[in-house]
């Protein structure tokens, strides 16, 4: 009995030093957002009136039996990567077929060797609960800071209710069955540039421990920049992070174009989302927030008076406290000119130029980002200069984008 015992204790101490072993094994796999597409309802074939942006693009006719093949840039690099896929805007389990996952080469082509099927929980065909997400289990393949992957996604039902990302301003393959695994897809099918179903990639084993959001309207969402090219101002922070060695970040971009700060337009209202797609970001720890002109440019089309600067600037002191509870700084960015824009009025312009004098103060904002005197015409600072403008005195082109992005100060993130 007492030889017994002793064997019962030997073994429980053994147990008992284990245990640490295994938890920080666990613990050192840091997951950071390489990448991002904030869930949103399939699109109504409509323009919505006072919102930034194009019109929402109709998607193609629901189909059964389906494969949607998308390519999408990771920010930071690593050994292991997961998918996050969303049922988030339904009320019904959605069936999934098959998820793939590859690096894609120059073209956008699958790298041969390097196509990898994807599970969740262990089951390569799992059901997405209604009105929730799906998070994959982790992946092994090597990924560099930058590196272009595509994600196959078959859904073998119908498909008139997919959660989507709008403005993907990147070319999604739509072909019949399942065509998940296949190197090349079979001819015909559609094409949108919207993404579906895939709302994010999280990277771990590489160099970055943290993760910046970016959180905003269509000027992040990246609208009116060129397609499959990645010039979103976002874009162009992470290609400038990592040719300065700061490799220890990832970016994920929250834009949702025409969304606001206080009101739902496009996607819930930045306060009613902050909480789903800033604060539950892994390793989140700079947020930078530019929001608030389709607020001030709406009303116009409402026929109201535009909100007040305490309007506006009630809604950053509630996302700053939120981001600070959790540690998380919070960088501000100034609201971009917009004089000569369809929703233009000079009331409406009075007060983002007063929010614009507020972020820049002290005191509020742990970091400022300038991109309004970044685009500004210098002869009429209320508009955005000719070289940077897409051509609706709204939305920057390109070369706009990539000013935004040279504004940023990287030595606001340690």
């Amino acid at each position: 009995m007492v030889r017994g015992y002793r064997l019962y204790l030997s073994f429980a101490a053994t147990a008992l030093l284990f245990q640490p072993i295994v938890a920080g094994a666990q613990a050192r796999r840091v997951w950071t957002r390489s990448w991002q597409a904030v869930p949103m309802e399939m699109p109504a074939p409509v323009a919505r009136p006072g919102q930034s942006g194009p019109p929402p693009q109709p998607a193609p006719p629901p189909s059964a039996d389906a494969t949607y093949r998308m390519t999408a840039r990771l920010s930071a690099g690593g050994t292991i990567l997961r998918l996050r896929l969303s049922n988030e805007m339904w009320t019904a389990p959605l069936p999934v077929g098959a998820v793939h996952v590859a690096l894609a080469g120059p073209d956008g082509e699958i790298v041969a060797g390097t196509d990898r099927a994807v599970t969740f929980g262990g089951d390569a065909s799992p059901v997405i609960p209604a009105g929730a997400p799906l998070i994959s289990d982790p992946v092994a393949l090597k990924v560099a800071p930058l590196a272009r992957i595509v994600v196959s996604i078959h859904v073998p039902g119908d498909t008139p209710h997919l959660s989507v990302h709008q403005l993907g301003v990147a070319t999604t393959r739509i072909v019949p069955g399942n065509q998940a695994s296949a190197p090349v897809l079979a001819a015909g099918g559609a094409t949108s540039t919207m993404r579906y179903l895939l709302t994010a990639i999280d990277v771990a084993g590489g160099p970055a421990t943290g993760t910046i959001v970016t959180i905003g309207d269509s000027i992040t969402d990246g609208a009116a920049s060129s397609k499959d090219a990645d010039r979103r101002w976002p874009d162009i922070l992470a290609e400038r992070l990592n040719k300065a060695g700061k490799n220890g970040f990832a970016v994920a971009n929250a834009g949702i174009s025409g969304n606001r700060l206080l009101k739902t337009g496009a996607g819930p209202a930045a306060l009613a989302r902050f909480d789903r797609d800033i604060l539950s970001v892994p390793g989140v720890r700079y947020v930078v927030i530019l929001e608030g002109i389709n607020d001030i440019g709406s009303a116009k089309g409402a026929g109201s008076a535009p909100p007040t600067v305490a309007d506006i600037t009630g809604a950053y002191r509630q996302m700053i406290d939120r981001a600070h509870d959790r540690g998380i700084k919070v960088i501000g960015a100034t609201v971009l000119p917009y004089k000569g824009a369809g929703y233009y009025a000079a009331d409406g312009d009075a007060v983002r130029v007063a929010v614009n004098t507020w972020i820049r103060a002290p005191g509020h904002f742990d970091g400022v980002i300038d991109f309004d005197r970044a685009v500004a015409d210098k002869a009429d600072p209320l508009r955005m200069a000719k070289a940077y403008d897409s051509g609706d005195a709204l939305h920057p082109g390109d070369a706009g984008y990539r000013a935004m992005g040279e504004a940023i100060d990287l030595n606001l993130f340690r």
